[in-house]
């Protein structure tokens, strides 16, 4: 049986912790910064946890990082 390939896409947009969650970067961080508060560009600098019925569907298309 061939090798599962990992979706590209997927894998430059997400990453695993160490128990297996998934993380994914805020949107609305890419331009128009002077329309935005101090707090809420701190805000979308971060990471944020996966919502669980999407990490499933990440996990199938990202087979060997998890």
């Amino acid at each position: 049986m061939p090798k599962m390939k990992t979706h590209k896409g997927c894998a430059k947009r997400f990453k695993a912790t160490a128990k297996g969650k998934i993380l994914r970067n805020s949107s609305h961080d890419a331009h128009k910064f002077s329309a935005k508060s101090a707090s809420q560009k701190r805000r979308l600098d971060k990471q944020h946890l996966l919502a669980a019925g999407d990490a499933a569907r990440v996990k199938k298309m990202m087979p060997y990082q998890f």
